[in-house]
């Protein structure tokens, strides 16, 4: 049975994550849940400063504070996705954007690893006192909000964004302790480290 963690960016990772990065562009798909990767291409040591600064951030309406994580597939020590939990909302969270960005490698998808993916992001809020989460999705990726029902996300609105993607967009809310709860069954596909 494939095994999967959540594992902190560090440098040893950096050969692994441009490979993963360059996967994005090169199917042309769209980016979330990195913590802003995309933008240091150029500079992997500059993000890993930028996420430790982002642990600690004071909330304000431009920044909040928040954790970014690989997925990593445990069998072939892999990173299959990535997540990035923002602690706290903000306004604009609140209006866009929520609690967790997610996304999974294009040669990975449609195999239930986001499933995971954000389980273990529920699980991440769980340990910081987060009790409902916010997410949303834009429409025409029902990939995303899919996983987000899969996980008991029910839908709250449905909108129209006009400051973001210019798109029909989904969110939700999950209840983070049921959630986690109900979906013992993905637990088996954890892998402790400690």
């Amino acid at each position: 049975m494939e095994k999967f963690y959540f594992e902190e960016p560090t440098i040893q990772r950096k050969r692994e994550a441009m490979e993963f990065m360059r996967e994005f562009y090169e199917y042309h798909s769209e980016i979330n849940g990195t913590g802003g990767l995309q933008r240091y291409l150029d500079n992997y040591e500059g993000w890993l400063e930028k996420l430790e600064k982002d642990k600690n951030t004071i909330p304000n309406e431009e920044r909040v504070p928040a954790k970014t994580y690989f997925l990593i597939r445990s069998n072939d020590n892999k990173i299959i996705g990535m997540s990035n939990i923002r602690l706290v909302l903000n306004e604009k969270l609140k209006k866009y954007g929520g609690h967790i960005g997610y996304c999974i490698r294009p040669t990975e998808r449609g195999k239930g690893y986001n499933k995971i993916n954000l389980y273990l992001a529920l699980k991440v809020c769980q340990e910081n006192g987060i009790e409902k989460v916010q997410m949303d999705a834009d429409k025409d990726n029902p990939a995303s909000w899919r996983t987000m029902e899969a996980l008991d996300g029910i839908m709250i609105r449905e909108f129209y964004d006009n400051e973001n993607t210019k798109s029909i967009v989904k969110a939700y809310e999950i209840q983070v302790n049921a959630s986690i709860k109900h979906h013992e069954e993905l637990y088996e596909a954890m892998l402790e480290k400690n």
